[in-house]
C-alpha cells in the first residue's frame, strides 16, 4: 500500500465574509440566490440574508479550529462564510465516513420515489435466490434505513477489514452476521447494513449502485465522475457505511439539495416526502431518521434547534447540517476529530444565533452524554472482523478472505485510484479524484 501523508494544515483563518453577487430578493426582502454549484456560488455579506456578521464572526472564532480544512456556511443559496483554507482545499477529496450513509439514503430516495423499490420490501426481494438464509431475507428496506436491522453490531471492528482494505464481499459478510434483536424493534448502529442496502438498491433498480447514484444525484448538481472516488469492496461491491471520498465543494452541494427539500433549480431529484421522512425521527430512535441524524429534544447535537434540522455526521468532523426552515447550510471537513467546545451543537448553536431574521430561540449549551468506552461490544466486536476474514460464527458460509461464494477477489486495493487512501485523496496525478479548478 502507498504511504499516505496527511496535508500539513495551517492555521485556519476565522473567516472570510462573502461579497454580495447578483441574485433575487424575497417578499421578505432577504437575498435569495440561485442554486448554481458550490464551486462557484453566489455570494452575500451576511446582512443581506437577515444574518448579523459580528455575531457570524465571534460564532466562529470560539468553534472553528485549525483542524477544519474546509468550512462553508450558506443562506437562501447564497455562501455567506467560508475558512481561509477552503480555496485550495475544496476541491480535495475526503473520506466522508458516516456522512456516506446520508448519500446512501438520498440515492435509495430516488429508488423508492421511482418505483422500483418499496419502503417495506423484504430484501430477499430482490437478492440472489439462496443468498441469505430465510430470516435476513426478511430484513426490510426501511430496517435497514433506520438502523433497526436486528443485526449484531460493532461499529469500529466492521470497518477495519475496509481500511486495510481486505474486505472479499461485504454482503455476504452483512447477511454472515447474526440476528440479535427482533428487526423493527431495537435501534443499533451497523455499519454492513448499510452496505448491504446499496446492494439491495442496486438489485431492485438494475444498474450499477455507482452508475445510477451518478445519473440521478451527482449528474443533476454538477458533481463530475472524476472528481469522487467511492470505494468497493474486492468483489466490486460498493461500501455504504463509508468511504465515499468526496470533495468538500460537492459535500455542501448535497446539503443545499436537501435544504431546498430535495429540488435543484426546479429539478425535483428526491421528492420532498421522501426527505422529510428521512431527516424525521424514526419510531425507535429519536436521534435518528432514514440514515439522518435528526432533532430531538433527547439528542444532544440537535436538542433545541428548529424541528426540520438534521445532519449528515461522519467521524472527524465530516458534517453538514441544514434547516430548511432557515435556508441554513453549515458544512465542514478536516483531518481530525475536536472535542470539548468544538463540539458539533457548539457550531451549529453558534451559527444560529446570528440569524437575525427571524429571530431564533437560543438552543441551550451541550449537555456531553455518558461516555462509551471503546470496550463497548457495540463498539469493539472481535467476531465481526473475524468473519469478514471467513474465521468464526459470523463467518458468512464458503467466504473467507481468499475465496467468496466461489470467486477469488481482486488484490487488496487494486479499485483503489492514485493518490487515495482511507482518509483523502491527494496529488497531482490526473487519475487522482478531485476538483482541478
Amino acid at each position: 500500500m502507498r504511504r499516505f501523508v496527511l496535508l500539513t494544515i495551517s492555521l485556519l483563518g476565522i473567516l472570510s465574509f462573502s461579497v454580495g453577487a447578483q441574485a433575487g430578493a424575497a417578499p421578505n426582502g432577504l437575498k435569495h440566490c440561485t442554486l448554481t454549484d458550490a464551486r462557484r456560488p453566489q455570494t452575500a455579506t451576511p446582512e443581506e440574508v437577515g444574518m448579523d456578521s459580528a455575531a457570524l464572526r465571534r460564532a466562529m472564532a470560539e468553534t472553528v479550529t485549525a483542524d477544519r480544512a474546509t468550512f462553508k456556511v450558506f443562506r437562501n443559496n447564497c455562501l455567506v462564510a467560508k475558512g481561509s483554507l477552503d480555496d485550495r482545499a475544496g476541491g480535495v477529496a475526503w473520506n466522508l465516513w458516516s456522512s456516506t450513509k446520508s448519500v446512501v439514503s438520498l440515492v435509495t430516495g430516488i429508488a423508492l420515489d421511482s418505483g422500483k423499490l418499496g419502503i417495506d420490501d423484504p430484501v430477499g426481494r430482490h437478492l440472489p435466490p439462496g443468498l441469505g438464509d430465510a430470516a435476513h431475507r426478511e430484513i426490510t428496506v426501511r430496517q435497514l434505513l433506520t438502523e433497526t436491522s436486528g443485526l449484531a453490531v460493532g461499529a469500529a471492528t466492521e470497518g477495519v477489514t475496509a481500511v486495510i482494505p481486505l474486505d472479499p464481499n461485504i454482503v455476504a459478510q452483512a447477511l454472515g452476521l447474526p440476528i440479535v434483536t427482533r428487526p423493527g424493534t431495537q435501534y443499533s448502529y451497523s455499519q454492513h447494513a448499510v452496505d448491504l442496502l446499496v446492494y439491495v438498491v442496486e438489485r431492485a433498480v438494475g444498474e450499477d449502485f455507482q452508475a445510477y447514484a451518478q445519473r440521478n444525484l451527482f449528474d443533476p448538481l454538477g458533481i463530475r465522475p472524476g472528481d469522487y472516488h467511492w470505494a468497493r469492496d474486492r468483489s466490486g461491491h460498493t461500501y455504504g457505511y463509508a468511504n465515499l471520498l468526496l470533495p468538500g465543494d460537492d459535500f455542501a452541494q448535497l446539503g443545499l439539495l436537501v435544504a431546498n427539500r430535495g429540488n435543484w433549480n426546479g429539478k425535483q431529484v428526491v421528492s420532498a416526502e421522501y426527505l422529510r421522512r428521512a431527516t424525521s425521527p424514526s419510531a425507535a430512535m429519536p436521534c435518528y431518521g432514514y440514515l439522518f441524524l435528526t432533532r430531538d429534544t433527547r439528542c444532544v447535537e440537535l436538542t433545541g434547534l428548529p424541528a426540520d434540522a438534521s445532519m449528515m455526521v461522519g467521524a472527524m468532523r465530516q458534517d453538514t447540517f441544514t434547516v430548511p426552515s432557515l435556508g441554513l447550510v453549515v458544512t465542514t471537513t478536516g483531518l481530525v476529530n475536536p472535542s470539548g467546545r468544538n463540539n458539533r451543537h457548539d457550531l451549529n448553536r453558534a451559527v444560529m444565533m446570528s440569524v437575525r431574521n427571524p429571530a431564533v430561540r437560543d438552543p441551550g449549551p451541550y449537555i456531553p452524554l455518558p461516555e462509551v468506552f471503546v470496550t463497548d461490544p457495540s463498539i469493539m466486536n472481535p467476531e465481526v472482523t473475524l468473519g469478514a476474514l471467513g474465521v468464526g460464527k459470523y463467518a458468512y458460509p464458503g467466504c473467507t478472505v481468499f475465496e467468496c461464494l466461489g470467486r477469488v477477489p481482486a488484490p487488496p486495493g487494486s479499485n483503489w485510484p492514485p493518490g487515495c487512501m482511507a482518509i483523502a485523496c491527494v496529488g497531482a496525478d490526473p487519475r487522482t479524484p478531485g476538483i482541478r479548478k
